[in-house]
């Protein structure tokens, strides 16, 4: 109990590091700083003191961060960190065995209460346990069968429950009901297909069509993202294209509650659209309606790609920011009217009832914007400080994010693991902690002029937008390094000139245009929203072509990311100068991420692509197939800043009918073999030889098949001596649900497709072009 209540003493007490300060350069250990006169004090002795104090010190600051109140985010980062753990399994574990577990530990942690340290490692524990035991948990209640094998010519009937479109082709989501072909061995509950631009059906439709069906994509390389793993989450066991015609049926039963509930949505996000475009074509209005709807579609890969480098790519999925603006904006909009009415202020709490408008205005964007996960997060923090202000608690604190964090990872654990969450919650953590901490601000005196209040004001914002944007910038960086190969160097320039706009005439337009379009008035709404959005892509482009706009980061593994979170954490979630111990982590894993080693050659998960690192340093590619999705990842992740479709991409291979040879930094030769009678020549002159074939077993040089990236998907082998280590996607009994452990067939092994529930031919052909669906990647 005394130490209870020691600790809940200090975390209330927030002056208390500073008078411990002042009292250990005070002299509050007796005799450690004062000695007779002309009494010399020996230099190890007076180390052995600086120890001490030092020592002491350390251990006061440590006892302060761990006070009452101050472990509950540290709890809740243990239990992402289960979450993370069990993403690491090689195999699905039990999800009975692992709810066993951690109820286990949660009874040891309740037997250990009066046992203060042992307690809080069992509650560390116990919440590791739990996070693991969630994941899994949450894995075996949505399993579904994914396709394994590729199937062509496969009929499928069912309802369309999502309808995207992007600038070269459409895509669609097909809750299955019916599907026949080869290799289809268990079906589908979901499959998304790519269609011909302007043909996809309308949500809520019901029909039948012939399709080409993929596995869901692997990961590219190793450690890169995985896909599989993110369809799986949404229950889509496959991906492809329509193949002919898309014919619209009758249904042979009506659709659930929850998907006509979806169909609404869908048909009103269709009518914002439909109203945004008429007004502003292009650019403008793909990006109003995506503001609004949160459809990310259609805008020019010119101008995407400017965003994004730029630093302002944020504004394109709806986060954190757009939710604080449109509640910020209801919420002074609904208080100001409420004023407005003589004698109500006094007598009702208007700025409850505006904080009830404004949560209710954010559920509804919630629902309209597609509730992807940073926009759950969003809206979690957003309905936590709304809640606190109609209970008159504190708004926006480091317990809001972390009740926030608990709520997404308990209903979608895999959140951890996405890019998304990752940045958002980055981003938030640090710019909580900035403000808690205070931010420097100009006060105007009692005596002060009009004009020098408002120019103190507005310097004020200036101040304010730059040291969020640097903080958040800051903390995004190691994730954006990661996932995506790039940083945004002018950032903080192109937020500065851009999100004042954004926030104070682009978004209020938006919203009063959508409570205009019942009345017919909303036109004036998006041209007002257009010049602002006008003002912020000339921004975005601007920066981007500034010199050195352009930052290339090389992949690196996620032991420097976790290193390098543990590091913002660290500077995050401690309150004493304990803190600053982060800086050390975060430039660990910044030095641990620029020290490893990039790979001498990479085969992709099908044989069809290698790469063959040169003398030059850079990778030489080649490909027989058309899909060049490999190459532009691989580019990226090794921080070249080429064009996939450079034809001088293969400079460096010569290839004939046999196979292909390429040669490393050293001169060795790699050689790619298609035919059995290159072997000959290949064995005694390559250090290494790739083929689909099966090569001779008295052949000299390490030989990489077709039964290993079948089973193990993409390779990155680095020189390793005479030989050459190889890393794979998956290791060598790696079985998920998303990724299980069977043989992946390439497409010269396929059958012949069976022509089994044969559509009738419609007037109009819904197959995308090749080249459209690789644009599209």
């Amino acid at each position: 109990m005394l130490k209870a209540r020691w600790g809940r003493a200090m975390a209330e007490d927030g002056n208390l590091e500073n008078r411990v300060r002042a009292k250990a350069w005070a002299g509050v250990w007796p005799g450690v700083w004062t000695r007779p006169a002309g009494v010399v004090r020996p230099l190890w002795g007076a180390a052995q003191r600086g120890e001490f104090v030092f020592a002491t010190q350390v251990r006061q600051w440590a006892a302060q961060e761990a006070a009452a109140g101050r472990l509950l985010p540290w709890l809740v980062v243990a239990y992402g960190l289960g979450v993370v753990i069990y993403f690491t399994a090689e195999h699905e574990p039990v999800w009975q065995i692992a709810t066993g577990t951690a109820v286990a530990c949660a009874l040891g942690a309740f037997l250990l209460r009066r046992h203060l340290t042992a307690f809080v490692v069992a509650l560390f524990i116990t919440s590791i346990a739990s996070g693991f035991a969630v994941a899994t948990i949450k894995t075996a209640f949505i399993a579904h069968p994914i396709l394994r094998y590729n199937a062509s010519g496969v009929t499928i009937a069912g309802f369309v429950e999502l309808r995207e479109e992007s600038q070269h082709t459409d895509r669609i989501v097909i809750r299955v009901e019916r599907i026949d072909g080869n290799r289809i061995e268990d079906k589908p509950q979901r499959v998304r297909l790519s269609v011909k631009r302007g043909m996809a059906p309308a949500p809520g439709s019901f029909i039948e069509v012939k399709a080409l069906l993929d596995p869901p994509l692997q990961p590219l390389m190793p450690g890169s993202y995985d896909f599989a793993r993110d369809l799986y989450f949404q229950q889509i066991g496959a991906s492809g294209f329509v193949r002919g015609a898309i014919k619209i049926v009758t249904p042979p039963s009506t659709a659930g509650l929850m998907q006509q509930v979806d169909a609404a949505v869908q048909r009103l996000r269709d009518t914002i659209d439909v109203h945004v475009r008429e007004v502003l074509p292009g650019d403008k209005g793909a990006i109003a309606a995506m503001l609004l709807n949160g459809r990310r579609d259609v805008i020019s890969e010119n101008l995407y790609n400017a965003l994004f480098i730029s630093g302002i790519g944020h504004v394109l999925s709806i986060s954190g920011y757009h939710m604080a603006v449109v509640a910020g904006v209801v919420f002074f909009l609904f208080r100001a009217l409420l004023a407005l009415i003589p004698g109500l202020a006094d007598r009702a709490p208007i700025k409850k009832w505006a904080a009830a408008g404004a949560l209710i205005a954010t559920t509804f964007y919630l629902v309209l914007s597609g509730a992807e996960v940073a926009t759950q997060r969003s809206y979690l923090m957003i309905a936590i400080v709304l809640t606190g202000v109609m209970l008159d608690r504190p708004a926006l604190t480091l317990r809001t994010l972390t009740a926030a964090a608990f709520l997404v990872l308990i209903f979608a654990p895999q959140a951890v693991v996405h890019p998304s969450f990752q940045m958002s919650f980055a981003a938030t953590l640090a710019l909580v902690a900035s403000y808690d901490r205070g931010v420097p601000r100009l006060r105007s005196g009692a005596d002060s002029s009009l004009g020098t209040r408002a120019a103190l004001w507005g310097t004020n914002e200036i101040v304010s937008l730059t040291i969020a944007s640097l903080v958040a910038g800051f903390a995004t960086t190691p994730y954006a390094a990661y996932h995506f190969h790039r940083l945004a160097p002018y950032g903080v320039i192109a937020n500065l000139l851009a999100m004042p706009v954004v926030s104070a005439w682009v978004m209020p337009w938006g919203l009063i245009g959508l409570l205009a379009i019942p009345f017919g008035f909303d036109g004036e709404c998006w041209r007002q929203m257009g010049y602002g959005l006008e003002w912020m892509d000339k921004v975005s482009l601007w920066v981007a072509n500034l010199p050195g706009a352009v930052g290339h980061v090389t992949s690196f593994g996620a032991g420097p990311l976790l290193l390098a979170t543990a590091g913002l954490l660290v500077i995050g979630l401690f309150k004493t100068p304990l803190r600053w111990s982060g800086i050390v982590l975060a430039l660990a894993g910044v030095i641990w991420a620029a020290d490893l080693p990039r790979p001498d050659v990479l085969v992709s998960d099908d044989g069809r692509v290698f790469a063959v690192r040169g003398a030059s340093g850079q990778l030489a590619f080649h490909h027989t197939g058309g899909d060049t999705f490999a190459i532009k990842e691989w580019l990226a992740a090794d921080a070249d800043a080429r064009d996939y479709h450079d034809r001088a991409l293969g400079e460096g291979i010569a290839c004939d009918s046999s196979g292909c040879i390429g040669k490393l930094s050293d001169g060795a030769m790699v050689a790619y073999d298609l035919r059995p009678d290159a072997f000959e020549e290949d064995c005694g002159h390559a250090v290494l030889i790739v083929t689909p074939r099966s090569a001779p077993g008295d052949c000299a040089a390490q030989v990489v098949g077709r039964e290993l990236w079948r089973r193990r998907g993409a390779l990155e082998l680095r020189r390793d001596g005479a030989g050459f280590a190889i890393e794979s996607v998956r290791p060598a009994n790696y079985d998920r649900p998303w990724s299980p452990q069977w043989p992946r067939l390439t497409a010269t092994e396929e059958p012949v497709s069976s022509n089994s529930g044969t559509t009738q031919t419609a007037p109009r052909d819904a197959t995308p072009k090749p080249e459209d669906i690789e644009a599209d990647q």
